[in-house]
């Protein structure tokens, strides 16, 4: 067995099913060697979306995605997935082919000191100087990306080590990292003094981020929002944590978020922040949230606690372990008056959009959409006004909405729906992008194409990096500067070089008929999705 086969072997022992990746010679040996698999390989048209195809597979299933590319421009081109990944913890590993080991450092010919470059977005790197090394390595890699705070891992092979012969194969069983103990249950003290409190909260709001998805936990945050009639807020990444249509879900909380979420989070006497980094996004005034209320910040890496707001009671642990704990404690507590506040709010505090009647309005769309959905289907949102638009308007109920959070990273939702696809090929999967970033990464319906992954395009389209304008609008008082998206191309035109069938929708009395022929069939649909240039994303 050499180092390539050895490699292969330790994904097949972690379960890996498929890897998502780009060949170049440095990373030959691996994709040679996993010809003799099972694992199946799916040859992404550029790097990054890897990375990102990777982590669509990670979020719905709770695995590590794989990816592997080659090394130089290869490796250089995936960090911007890698460092999507890591805002949003997401487990991934991710393998580069690198030079031979005597050459490393004298700058030949696609040399990247890769692991130095993406020593920012990563949990942990290595680079395998010794073939013996490459099962310990790989076991470590899996455990250290799947536990504790999850993220990815980098590992680089050079590939003369790919080649070397390995002695003695022996998968490690189990991993003891004496630097790494990742806390997983909550200190029993902290998690009574939580309830305690809570027992006396007179106004209580759960605000759950991505880490309640990332555990799992979304089941019993439901059980205990229900029991104890606690109302429930989200961050970007927490929604779907309640279901949309939950009468104590109220929606997202920050810049962009629903009015009545924020002002559940001002006048809140206890706030009990689950997996959520309290960022500027959800959160721009950290001091909000401290002033007379007692806050609660429980997360699975100690070193969120604190970071931005100071908590009354910290908690370090994993949010599917610390439900458990919590919902073993019996307290007596009446919340009702405020839900029924909350309730109030909900219904007066409604924004109302004021949309031209003869263009299609984004966000009845997106609702309309979503409603019609499985109710397990993937709902996959890009970057810029389209996200906003999903995050408002998107109804979940037993599926999955997933975007960049952390990142903001443009192109995510086409190769992160097909890796979501890929992963779950019996759920419906739609990936909704502006014209901006669909261009970012439709080079992907290749893939599609080839590897037969039937993902649903939806391209919102208004001939402007969107986003971008709007700001500029309200900043410069509408000085237009390289937002232009003029010279796309022809969708309709694209679909058929693509061998996709396109739909255009551009007026409202055509959105009913054109969701149902959307959705109609399990197979790839692109549709443009033709809206207001001046449309904002209230």
């Amino acid at each position: 067995m050499n180092g390539a086969q050895a490699m292969v072997k330790c994904l097949e022992k972690e379960g890996v099913e498929m890897v998502f990746g780009y060949p170049g010679v440095a990373i030959c040996p691996f994709y040679d060697s996993i010809l003799d698999s099972d694992i199946r390989t799916i040859l992404i048209r550029t790097e990054q979306n890897a990375a990102h195809a990777a982590s669509g597979l990670a979020r719905v299933t709770g695995k590590v995605g794989v990816c592997a590319v080659t090394s130089g421009p290869g490796a250089t081109n995936l960090i911007t997935g890698i460092a999507t990944a890591f805002a949003d913890s997401i487990p991934l590993v991710c393998i580069t082919g690198q030079v031979n080991s005597e050459l490393i450092g004298s700058d030949v010919f696609q040399e990247a000191d890769i692991t130095g470059a993406a020593e920012s977005f990563v949990k942990y790197s290595y680079l395998i100087r010794n073939v013996e090394d490459i099962p310990r390595i790989f076991k470590e890699a899996f455990h250290i990306a799947s536990t504790g705070r999850k993220g990815p891992v980098l590992i680089d092979v050079p590939i003369d080590v790919q080649n070397a012969a390995i002695r003695k194969f022996k998968y490690p069983e189990e991993v003891s990292l004496r630097t790494y103990k990742p806390t997983v249950k909550g200190h029993i003290v902290q998690i009574k003094k939580v309830m305690a409190e809570l027992e006396k909260a007179k106004k209580p709001v759960i605000c759950a981020g991505g880490g309640v998805l990332l555990s799992d936990a979304q089941d019993m945050l439901r059980e205990f929002s229900h029991k104890y009639q606690v109302p429930v807020v989200s961050t970007m990444m927490g929604i779907g944590a309640m279901q949309t249509e939950d009468e104590l879900n109220f929606g997202m909380v920050g810049n962009n978020g629903a009015p009545c979420a924020n002002r559940a989070m001002n006048e809140a006497d206890m706030i009990i922040m689950i997996g959520a980094r309290v960022a500027d996004r959800a959160v721009n005034q950290p001091e909000i949230i401290t002033r007379d209320k007692v806050l609660v910040h429980m997360d699975v890496d100690p070193a969120e606690i604190g970071k931005n707001a100071g908590p009354t009671i910290p908690l370090v642990g994993d949010a599917r372990h610390i439900f458990e704990e919590m919902l073993h404690i019996e307290i007596e507590c009446d919340h009702a008056l405020w839900v029924q506040t909350l309730y109030e709010y909900r219904q007066t505090m409604k924004e109302k959009r004021v949309c031209d009647p003869a263009c299609v309005d984004p966000a009845e769309f997106i609702r309309s959409l979503t409603d019609r959905m499985q109710r397990d289907g993937i709902y996959v949102a890009d970057v810029g006004q389209n996200q906003i638009w999903s995050c408002k308007n998107c109804i979940v109920r037993d599926g999955r909405f997933l975007t960049s959070g952390g990142m903001g990273t443009m192109g995510y939702s086409i190769p992160a729906a097909m890796g979501a696809k890929l992963a779950c090929p019996d759920k419906q999967v739609v990936a909704v992008c502006g014209d901006g970033s669909f261009q970012m990464s439709m080079m992907e319906l290749a893939t599609m194409r080839q590897h037969n992954v039937p993902v649903k395009i939806i391209v919102i389209a208004n001939r402007y990096l969107g986003m971008v304008r709007e700001y500029q609008h309200n900043t410069y008082q509408g000085r237009y500067s390289v937002v232009d998206l003029s010279g796309s191309p022809d969708l309709s035109k694209l679909a058929e070089a693509y061998g996709i069938r396109f739909i255009r929708l551009s007026a409202r009395e055509e959105m009913d008929s054109a969701i149902e022929e959307f959705l109609s069939r399990d197979e790839s649909v692109l549709m443009e999705c033709v809206i207001d240039p001046m449309d904002v994303v209230k």
